[in-house]
């Protein structure tokens, strides 16, 4: 009792895979074109279906297009070292600023210690006559 084996075109598998493409299931395709094999119409799809292609992405690029990449990409690090060198200049400024802020006030601190005195003084003093 041997089964008899079917052989299927190259033209109807695509067919089927298309019609699997298109959005009808495995199972239905089966039913629908007497196919018994498990896993046959899986192994039409992974050999004659555009999923593999699906996930490779191909780039085309022309001689123009492939050249203002490179000055794109050159121009990218270019921008890239003048941020660095104004990051460092900011920081540099940003160091003096606070430096000459310490030093501001504790030169204030200072007059205002000296001055406080001299009122003092100033105050606490009697005149001539009394």
């Amino acid at each position: 009792m041997t089964g008899k084996i079917k052989r299927y075109s190259e033209v109807f598998r695509r067919q089927v895979v298309a019609e699997y493409e298109a959005g009808n299931s495995i199972p239905s395709l089966n039913k629908k074109y007497g196919i018994t094999g498990m896993h046959t119409i899986q192994r039409w799809i992974r050999q004659y279906g555009r999923e593999g292609l699906r996930q490779e992405v191909v780039h085309i690029q022309t001689v123009e297009e492939a050249s203002r990449v490179r000055e794109l990409e050159r121009r990218v690090k270019e921008l890239e070292q003048a941020l660095g060198k104004v990051t460092l200049e900011k920081l540099k400024l940003e160091s003096t600023l606070e430096v000459l802020y310490e030093d501001i006030t504790q030169e204030a601190k200072k007059n205002a210690a000296g001055s406080s005195n001299t009122s003092t003084k100033k105050l606490s003093r009697k005149p001539d006559g009394q």
